[in-house]
């Protein structure tokens, strides 16, 4: 099941907010005036025990804060993840946790995901967090490919953008080790785009989707580096400009399972 955690953490902050307001306006002001004529009539329950605020309104002072500024946080600037899958090996693996920017490609309203606020575009290469565009509840990460209006195509394990090959370097035999012991024997290349240079893995004699894109205006074209392995745009089409959650930048934790522990020379590493 997957929870829509930004809708948990608005309704939270307006609830808490909510409660906390409603004492202050109306409960506190009340209690108080209780506590004054208690004192002046000498009640036996006193002028402290009016005073006492309700454990929900204790409970919402506590937490408002908290909550508001996790929402804030994981709304306008870094959101954590985590990887799921191996599409995005050899940059990324399993187990790994991820920071993302959250404000790179502008500030959008959470929940409503609606753009308040310009502030940069993506660029061919970025490393992106993205709304599934055949369900939006579920995340993906791919590496952004082309951009609106680019023509695109792909043949023989080659990207051809606007007629000209992303260049690519042979490095040799992939050897993986803990999670990514799976694709060890594939070949691993350094391919670019425009400025950025990373890290690929093909099989170069399976077979895979092949053909020509053009990418609709508003929409980008994302590929997992783990080429053969990635359920990418290839299969379901470009993802719409609403759909971008933001650029990963850095694993912050890496947990290999295949190992029983963390995998400490991950962790501090440029997303690139």
């Amino acid at each position: 099941m997957n929870v829509d955690f930004p809708t948990v953490l608005v309704f939270a902050t307006a609830l808490t907010g909510a409660i906390w307001l409603f004492d202050s306006l109306l409960l506190k002001p009340r209690r108080r005036r209780l506590a004054h004529q208690a004192g002046q009539t000498g009640s036996a329950l006193g002028g402290d025990e009016h005073l006492k605020e309700p454990w929900y309104t204790e409970y919402s002072k506590s937490f408002f804060p908290v909550i508001l500024a996790v929402l804030l946080l994981r709304s306008f600037l870094v959101e954590p993840f985590r990887i799921p899958s191996g599409s995005m090996m050899p940059t990324l693996l399993v187990g790994d946790f991820i920071l993302v920017n959250k404000y790179t490609y502008g500030l959008r309203l959470p929940v409503l995901n609606k753009k308040i606020v310009d502030i940069d575009s993506p660029q061919r290469g970025d490393v992106v967090v993205f709304r599934y565009p055949k369900d939006p509840s579920v995340d993906y990460i791919k590496r952004l490919i082309a951009l609106p209006g680019d023509k695109l195509a792909y043949y023989n394990k080659i990207l051809y953008i606007n007629g000209q090959p992303a260049p690519q370097q042979p490095l040799g035999e992939y050897t993986g080790t803990g999670q990514g012991l799976s694709m060890s024997g594939a070949s691993l290349r350094m391919e670019q785009l425009g400025k950025v240079k990373h890290r690929i893995l093909v099989v170069p004699n399976l077979a895979g989707v092949q053909g020509e894109f053009v990418v609709p205006p508003g929409q980008y074209f994302m590929m997992g580096d783990n080429r053969d392995n990635s359920n990418d745009s290839r299969y379901w089409g470009p993802v719409p400009e609403q759909n971008l959650i933001g650029k990963a930048f850095m694993i912050w934790m890496s947990w290999d399972s295949s190992n029983g522990g963390v995998d400490w020379h991950r962790i501090g590493q440029r997303i690139k």
